[in-house]
């Protein structure tokens, strides 16, 4: 969904490797791309020759600074670069991103070896992304440390430009940052782990509501049954509230629907005036 995620008052991540689009062809991959590094942090865009020039001042700009979908900032501060060697000239290592091989005799690795290795270097890397119908050329390949091949269908590896943009800034955060699932927005009450009391308590319950509708049978596998029971609730690491949702279930089904006892309401008699 555009725009469900952002919020503008958190401090904005920064940092990773250079992102190098070289010769891209349309405008609207440029702003992809750029929206692709924001959801990761990634925070330096190059360009190599875009075909159409840049900063775009046609029509064309309102489609990529619509397709970064907010990541404007990206597009606005974008360095434009005459050659590949140019734009790589202040890194330290280059990655180029290719589906083939190519023959080069280079370390041909994952995204997320990679971008593993960049997170742990303290030294400024980048990667290299080729036009959309072609891909880097050999030349370009030659420049790069090693290869980056994301794995995929052998009858279609080829990606999007901004969706293997989107899958190296995935792989860099993980690294990074770690890959645990944002904090809930929603305040919740954490309740206490269930003491062992508790839940043997509600094991008499169950087991005794169990025993009566004939659940352990036969007699002679009432024990392994009991013992498999309560292994599938201690695996489950109950939570008290989840005790209580669990005992109050079981006690609806074993009795019945709640009876409702309706009380004689109290009429009171109104003040008559003096």
């Amino acid at each position: 969904m555009v725009g469900a995620g952002t919020d503008r008052t958190k401090p904005r991540l920064g940092g990773g490797p250079a992102v190098i689009l070289v010769r891209p062809q349309l405008a609207v991959n440029i702003g992809m791309c750029a929206r692709a590094m924001a959801n990761f942090g990634l925070d330096d865009l190059r360009l190599v020759n875009p075909r159409e020039g840049w900063p775009r001042s046609d029509d064309y700009r309102e489609v990529a600074y619509s397709a970064a979908a907010g990541a404007t900032d990206l597009l606005d501060a974008a360095r434009v670069f005459p050659s590949v060697e140019a734009a790589i000239g202040d890194l330290n290592a280059v990655y180029a991103t290719t589906a083939r091989e190519r023959g080069q005799m280079k370390a041909v690795l994952t995204p997320s070896v990679a971008m593993g290795a960049i997170a742990a270097a303290g030294e400024k890397r980048g990667i290299l992304f080729g036009p959309e119908r072609t891909g880097l050329a050999n030349d370009e390949v030659a420049l790069a440390d090693s290869i980056i091949t994301f794995p995929s269908s052998p009858t279609y590896a080829s990606l999007n430009l901004s969706q293997a943009v989107l899958i190296c800034g995935y792989e860099w955060f993980k690294a990074a940052f770690g890959d645990k699932p944002p904090p809930s927005t929603i305040p919740r009450a954490v309740s206490p782990p269930a003491q062992r009391e508790m839940l043997l308590a509600f094991f008499d319950y169950l087991e005794g509501k169990l025993d009566e509708n004939g659940f352990f049978r036969p007699l002679t596998k009432k024990p392994g049954m009991r013992r498999n029971l309560r292994n599938i609730f201690h695996r489950m690491e109950l939570t008290q509230q989840d005790v209580r949702t669990l005992w109050g279930a079981v006690v609806r089904l074993a009795e019945g629907p709640r009876i409702e006892v309706k009380t004689r309401k109290r009429v009171r008699q109104k003040k008559t005036e003096a």
